[in-house]
């Protein structure tokens, strides 16, 4: 049962009028009925019901059939508390036919026609692979990543026009500037790529980072098409690269159409006045949580910005279940990432999961559970058993607790509670903890994304730092992630703006850019780093070839993507590990500090007295590793053998 009370408030006027009917579609149309019918179109064959959502003006008045026979109709229609609006339970048989059916909407003795495609499903689409600890994920702000085409950088039916002397405004980053360096992604050693939403967000400010929907079923103009995103999918995967969509169910933009006239009073979660989200989202797990601390946790809106989605109406859950099937048929994509999934009413999003899963039973899902708790953390992925019997049905988690390890283990010494620097052997201590979480190849590890501060930052500009944390990512266990530019160690521009400033543009994606650090030449002029302070020429050329070398061999390592972890404790600011199984063995051994190292490899004999003819898996070279071996100051010795 809901734990919040309705009340009106004064709605956010939208701009955004969504996508409208074309007349020269269809004869004898009335254009101004029908505004918007979601999903815009469906397919033969697949398990989720289809339920449309229909809103044109005192639309509720009408009746409603369908047209063209062959095995799809009008199953049930249900009315909403605004008269502009129906949900239509559509019934597709199975021996429906592909093709182009009409919503045939009548009143008094007149009617009019809406097309509506039911396509053939692809074959194999159900069966459809998603990313594995296999992948590599790349982390991109298409807003700032690179500018393909310069023409739509600002458009005349979206409120918020290009400027990139500004921080926290668009900068022109589009669709075709990712299509055009996917080249350069699959030189990486990348195997996915995650990009922050693409859909349309029709902000009159920040509008660049997508996560305010004006239209969950319109890419950004300024980002490009429907059309041109699948083309990208298309385009990706001829390189081998999987595509893994940002969703936002928790909350839609202020700017979004349906916000002018809600279907229902409980569409979006209301207060007597603005009311933010409390962020208490243990409340969903902690057995002694009032029930006014939920309520105001997961109801309260995360912005001013971005009105709450309620859930537990069951025509929202609906939308979004469809919603997602939707574009994963459509676009054909391998993976969902979730924003702020906490923050949504947890069984209607377990209840979202299993929809997902039950149309494609191999797809994964990662859910931002933003925690550095490790026990409420695993409390999230599906499967776990948690005591109050609440399964998630999320597949995947993102690893905020290692995240937060690796970037104290790596921060330098500072003025007061740093003045010793950061230790890496707090790593062993977040590790030890595997044993709560229900799958280990099912997190998401990074050293850094979108929200949180740079690791170059974090690291104090250190190139050779840059290196542990790439080469951590590379070998331990879970599905690595790295941000954009991390593998040349950007920086952020402004550290006082926030997320703007961190949001940083890449060199070479744009025209008119002095050095393109795209390219291996671009790279090895490079001589300012992205916060424009000077650096060593060619530091840029180094670091991203030590992280291609890295991936490009991780892609093979089943060792890696499967293996079992063993770690040793260490009183020095390093620590070793080993990833290990039946045929191979990948040893790790990180120097964290100021001063060399000697491996103590004796420490290590329950293992290692069975490990002979080592290679240096950067080096190439054969190594044999003893009590002698050296570890230069912040340095990753990485290590393979055969069993």
């Amino acid at each position: 049962m809901k734990r919040f009370f309705y009340l009106s408030i004064l709605l956010v006027a939208a701009a955004c009028a969504g996508p409208k009917f074309d007349p020269a579609k269809v004869a004898d149309a009335d254009a101004t009925q029908v505004a918007h019918v979601e999903p815009l179109s469906w397919w033969t064959g697949m398990k989720t019901p289809l339920q449309l959502l229909v809103n044109g003006e005192n639309i509720s008045a009408y009746d409603l059939t369908i047209e063209g026979g062959r095995g799809v109709s009008v199953k049930e229609i249900h009315k909403a508390d605004s008269p502009n609006y129906v949900f239509v339970d559509v019934e597709v048989n199975a021996n429906a036919a592909p093709g182009t059916y009409y919503l045939v909407f009548s009143k008094d003795g007149q009617s009019f026609k809406w097309p509506y495609e039911i396509a053939a499903r692809e074959a194999g689409s159900a069966e459809r692979a998603s990313f594995t600890t296999a992948d590599m994920v790349y982390l991109i702000m298409p807003d700032r990543f690179a500018n393909g085409d310069p023409g739509n950088d600002s458009t005349d039916d979206t409120a918020e026009d290009a400027d990139r002397t500004r921080l926290g405004g668009r900068h022109g980053g589009d669709i075709q500037g990712v299509i055009d360096h996917l080249d350069y992604i699959a030189e990486l050693g990348a195997t996915a790529i995650w990009a922050t939403p693409f859909l349309l967000d029709d902000a009159r400010r920040g509008s660049y980072h997508g996560y305010a929907a004006s239209d969950y079923y319109k890419i950004d103009p300024r980002f490009g098409t429907n059309d041109l995103y699948k083309e990208y999918v298309d385009k990706a995967h001829e390189k081998g690269i999987k595509i893994l969509m940002d969703i936002v169910t928790n909350h839609c933009g202020s700017e979004h159409w349906w916000m002018k006239d809600l279907p229902f009073q409980d569409w979006v979660h209301q207060f007597p006045s603005y009311t933010g989200t409390n962020g208490k989202f243990s409340t969903h797990m902690d057995p002694n949580a009032s029930e006014r601390d939920l309520n105001y946790h997961e109801s309260g809106w995360f912005s001013r910005a971005m009105p709450d989605m309620n859930l537990d109406n069951p025509y929202v859950l609906k939308y979004f279940q469809q919603w997602g099937i939707w574009w994963i048929e459509f676009s054909g994509l391998d993976g969902f990432r979730v924003d702020t999934y906490p923050y949504n009413e947890k069984q209607p999003m377990a209840d979202w999961c299993a929809a997902i899963v039950n149309e494609y039973p191999n797809f994964n899902i990662v859910g931002e559970c933003w925690t550095g708790n490790i026990p409420q953390l695993a409390y999230w992925q599906g499967g776990n058993a948690n005591n109050d019997g609440f399964n998630s049905n999320l597949p995947s988690i993102m690893d905020f607790p290692l995240h937060d390890a690796i970037r104290s283990g790596l921060a330098p010494a500072q003025q007061g509670r740093n003045s010793r620097g950061g230790s890496i052997s707090r790593v062993y201590d977040i590790l030890a903890n595997d044993f709560i979480y229900h799958d280990l190849s099912k997190m998401l590890i990074f050293p850094g994304n979108h929200d949180t501060d740079r690791i170059g930052d974090v690291v104090g500009k250190s190139a050779s730092k840059q290196k542990i944390a790439m080469a951590m990512m590379a070998t331990m266990r879970g599905i690595p992630q790295i941000f954009a530019g991390d593998e040349m160690m950007f920086v952020s521009k402004d550290p006082r703006s926030g997320h703007p400033g961190l949001r940083v543009d890449f060199p070479g994606g744009w025209p008119g850019d002095e050095l393109d650090w795209f390219t291996e030449a671009g790279r090895k002029e490079m001589t300012v780093n992205t916060a424009g302070d000077e650096v060593e020429k060619g530091q840029a050329a180094d670091l991203f070839d030590y992280v291609s070398h890295l991936f490009q061999w991780r892609k093979t390592k089943e060792v890696i993507h499967s293996g079992k972890t063993l770690h040793f404790m260490s009183r020095g600011n390093n620590y070793g590990y080993f990833r290990y199984n039946d045929t191979d063995a990948v040893f790790v051994f990180v120097n964290a500090s100021a001063e060399p190292v000697n491996v103590p490899w004796s420490t290590y004999a329950e293992i290692g007295e069975s490990l002979k003819d080592g290679k240096d898996v950067i080096t190439g070279e054969s190594v044999a590793i003893t009590d002698e071996t050296v570890v230069a100051p912040e340095t990753a010795l990485i290590v393979e053998f055969k069993r």
